[in-house]
C-alpha cells in the first residue's frame, strides 16, 4: 500500500492577508492584524475546523468556512469579545481586521489632537501619553550631561 503524500500549501489567503500554510490553524489565523490567539480559537471553534491541524494541509472547503467565520465574526460572539465594542461614530460594535486596526488607530489619534485633550496633546508634543514617568527614561535627542569645570 504506497501512501498518497498531501501536498502542503505554503500560502493560504484568508482575507486580505497570506497566512502561513506550514503553521497550525490557531497560530497561522494571528497573522492577520486585530486576530489575537483567543480570536483565532473562537474562529476555528465557529468553522469547525481542528486548531491544531496545520493551515496548509486543511481542504479548501475548510478555508472557506474559516473566511466565511472571519468576515461574521461581529454578528457571532459577544460584544466584550470585539476588539472596538462601541465605535466613536456609529456607535455599534465592531472588530477590525487588516489594515483597518492601523488607519482606526491613526483615525483616534487625530480626533484626540483636534479635540485638544491631554492624550491628544501628549502625542503631538511625542511624549508618554499612559502616566508613565519621564524624569529619567523616554529622553530622546542630544543627550544632556554634567560637565566638569576645566582646572
Amino acid at each position: 500500500m504506497a501512501q498518497q503524500e498531501e501536498e502542503i500549501r505554503y500560502f493560504v489567503r484568508v482575507g486580505t492577508t497570506d497566512l502561513d500554510g506550514t503553521k497550525p490553524v490557531g497560530i497561522a489565523l494571528t497573522g492577520i492584524k486585530g486576530v489575537g490567539r483567543h480570536t483565532s480559537q473562537v474562529i476555528a471553534q465557529m468553522a469547525s475546523v481542528d486548531e491544531h491541524e496545520l493551515m496548509g494541509k486543511i481542504p479548501e472547503e475548510d478555508v472557506d468556512r474559516i473566511r466565511n467565520a472571519v468576515e461574521t465574526y461581529v454578528q457571532n460572539v459577544p460584544t466584550w469579545m470585539v476588539n472596538r465594542p462601541k465605535d466613536v461614530y456609529t456607535g455599534e460594535a465592531r472588530h477590525l481586521f487588516g489594515t483597518d486596526v492601523a488607519t482606526a488607530r491613526d483615525e483616534d489619534v487625530n480626533l484626540m489632537r483636534k479635540i485638544r485633550c491631554y492624550k491628544g496633546i501628549r502625542h503631538e508634543t511625542g511624549q508618554k501619553v499612559r502616566g508613565q514617568r519621564t524624569k529619567s527614561t523616554g529622553r530622546t535627542g542630544t543627550t544632556v550631561g554634567v560637565r566638569r569645570k576645566k582646572d
